[in-house]
């Protein structure tokens, strides 16, 4: 959307210079979200977090920094080695809050913040049999849309019929 606003300012710049600016502007931000869209994808297991084609067991993981970004999440990390890592998250305020917190649940041997896990989480959970964690549930409809598809369907199954009538 960005792109086609900023090839009609442009086109707009053409006869009326002015309108450069915005379709600088319309670049700039369609560029940013081109950037993360293609953020490589961060898959969490028991054992590890994997972002592309790094990955990086939870033991690994020394420290645990929040940015003030919530929308999109930008974590640092700080691993074993040294090494920083940060992780962008392009995703929305509720799943980049839930990766946040399994990340700092997960990062058993770390600092949350600069606070100990354990004074966080209590001691470290001992090795469990491997879970699943359940794939997100993505909201299709708002709370009263979903409450009247439920009222339209107990209404026709009522009613006796499902299926319109041929």
């Amino acid at each position: 959307m960005a792109l086609g606003l900023a090839v009609f300012s442009g086109w707009c710049a053409y006869r009326w210079l002015p309108a450069a600016v915005p379709a600088a502007l319309f670049v700039v931000s369609a560029g940013g979200v081109l950037w993360l869209g293609l953020r490589p994808a961060i898959e969490v297991t028991e054992e590890s977090l994997r972002t592309g084609k790094r990955t990086i067991a939870w033991r690994e993981v020394r420290r645990v920094d929040q940015t003030g970004w919530i929308s999109p999440m930008v974590v640092d990390l700080t691993l074993s080695d040294q090494t920083r890592l940060r992780l962008i998250y392009p995703g929305e305020t509720e799943e980049s809050n839930r990766l946040l917190r399994i990340i700092q649940q997960r990062s058993t041997a770390a600092l949350i913040n600069g606070v100990p896990y354990r004074q966080i989480f209590g001691e470290a959970p001992q090795a469990a049999p491997a879970a699943k964690l359940s794939s997100p549930r993505y909201r299709l409809l708002t709370e009263d849309d979903e409450a009247e598809v439920e009222r339209l369907y107990h209404k026709l199954r009522s009613a006796g019929r499902l299926d319109p009538e041929k």
